[in-house]
């Protein structure tokens, strides 16, 4: 196997892997993963866990989550059917990107993973109904530490892309707080630069 291709998004610590596929007449064959493959292209992780989550509706926000830390988490996010707008909000203290975000077009199709490192709020919006998502993480799931920002906040001013009906949430992440007074738990160093590296 081959390490993925790898392109950088706006903010260049959130990334889009494209790892290779093998097709033949029974169908295809990918890894979804290989954390050596990963450590090649800068990206040194250990996945802990790996979740699910379905959504029945087109316009599902689910966001914008992070885990504070020592619980922080790297996020590797893939879409097994449907597609989804997913973004990061950089939330290092100090970093040229605070306070700005980066999303991209993720889908079963494509084939496509974002990678959000830690210090990074995370969210995304279904694009077609019974979408299916599964994204990895790099420490386990504390609900201590789980903690998040209102997705809709005007001063984050972010995209989302919705039909005419809006987004469907949940009670949780529609009460998320607002970036406004917005204290962070994160801090920018030089060492974010290599996204994913354990610190």
């Amino acid at each position: 196997m081959s390490a993925p291709q790898v392109r950088e998004l706006s903010i260049p610590d959130i990334k889009i892997l494209k790892p290779a596929v093998f097709a033949d007449e029974r169908g295809s064959f990918s890894e979804s993963f290989n954390i050596r493959d990963l450590a090649e292209i800068g990206l040194e992780v250990n996945f802990v866990q790996m979740n699910l989550s379905v959504s029945v509706k087109t316009g599902t926000v689910r966001g914008l989550h992070f885990q504070k830390p020592p619980y922080d988490q790297d996020k590797l996010v893939m879409v097994l059917q449907g597609s989804i707008w997913d973004v990061g909000v950089d939330l290092r203290s100090g970093s040229p990107f605070y306070g700005t975000h980066a999303g991209e077009v993720i889908s079963a199709e494509a084939g496509n993973q974002i990678f959000i490192p830690k210090g990074f709020a995370h969210g995304f919006s279904t694009l077609e109904p019974d979408t299916k998502v599964v994204y990895v993480v790099t420490n386990f799931y504390s609900a201590p530490d789980d903690d998040g920002l209102l997705w809709g906040d005007p001063t984050l001013a972010i995209p989302w892309p919705l039909p005419p009906e809006g987004a469907t949430v949940s009670g949780k992440d529609a009460a998320a707080r607002g970036w406004e007074g917005f204290e962070s738990p994160f801090s920018f160093a030089p060492a974010d630069s290599s996204a994913g590296r354990d610190r």
